[in-house]
């Protein structure tokens, strides 16, 4: 585990020297790194998939629909699960060294069995259905459901910053636990196919707004999102054929770092700081996201 750096380095260097003309390459999208690290950090220390970052920019850039979606999967790849990695490195430690927090943390293996198979049908039932891929076609569509999927979501976020006053966390699932997260799940799932993003946002409002502890939430929407996008990842390979490597590969490096930094951040900052910079950040996206 401790040479996994390594060999990643390693295997991104063979890629960029394969290259044809790498330098070149490396002067017209080496910038799309920082945009990596940033998107990555945001998504996983936030719970919200990088595409709430990625997705605006492509926008500013001139890329059709399916390139927009489909890059933003691939480098959420990358930065997803380096994210889910560091997360779950982090929990098992809290259960190995037997730590008070690991209780708010037991019932992650549960919110994925659920969760996770849900999110996956869900994104697969809109991807491989022609008609409905069809109706998000039209870059305004897609640009006026991301902006207010995003506000709507920022406003859920600060509502629970202010209505639900959590003195100790929730540590079980209830019954109607089992039955939201598998609910939830399957429609971020379907939003995810659209947006890139959604079902990783919804799951984290959902446990936040349920008392769980925010890390954990916020834990899990990322572990869920990595699993999510690796199932979209492969339309994207074998339908569309519309990713854009060249942005992938900066921006995809820039990613992994992001993913692994950003439990420091969580980490570092109160719950309730941390949620208002989280509605804040997406609200402002969704609003400079509209069509207008």
């Amino acid at each position: 585990m401790q040479r996994l750096p390594l060999i990643l380095i390693s295997i991104w260097f063979g890629i960029f020297l394969y290259q044809g003309e790498p330098l070149s390459i490396l002067q017209e999208y080496g910038a799309f790194a920082f945009l990596g690290v940033l998107g990555a950090i945001f998504a996983n220390a936030t719970g919200a998939g990088g595409g709430v970052v990625f997705i605006p920019f492509f926008n500013q850039l001139g890329f059709n629909v399916e390139a927009s979606v489909a890059t933003s999967f691939a480098i959420q790849c990358c930065g997803m699960t380096a994210g889910a990695l560091t997360w779950y490195a982090y929990f098992t430690q809290l259960k190995r060294y037997n730590i008070a927090d690991a209780r708010d943390w037991q019932t992650l293996p549960n919110v994925l069995l659920l969760a996770v198979p849900a999110s996956i049908i869900g994104l697969c039932l809109v991807q491989y259905n022609s008609q409905s891929l069809a109706q998000f076609s039209d870059p305004n569509t897609l640009h006026l459901g991301f902006g207010i999927f995003s506000i709507c979501l920022s406003l859920a976020i600060i509502c629970s910053v202010f209505l639900v006053k959590v003195q100790n966390f929730q540590i079980r699932l209830s019954l109607y636990d089992y039955i939201g997260l598998v609910v939830i799940g399957f429609v971020g799932g379907g939003i995810t196919a659209w947006l890139s993003i959604g079902v990783g946002e919804l799951i984290a409002v959902y446990l936040i707004v349920r008392g769980f502890n925010v890390a954990f939430s916020i834990a899990v929407a990322v572990i869920i999102s990595a699993f999510t996008v690796w199932g979209g990842i492969v339309y994207h390979l074998i339908v569309t054929g519309a990713v854009y490597w060249p942005v992938v590969l900066f921006a995809g490096a820039g990613a992994i770092i992001g993913g692994v930094l950003a439990k420091r951040l969580v980490l570092y900052f109160s719950p309730k700081n941390l949620k208002l910079f989280f509605a804040s950040w997406i609200f402002i996206l969704g609003v400079s996201s509209l069509p207008f």
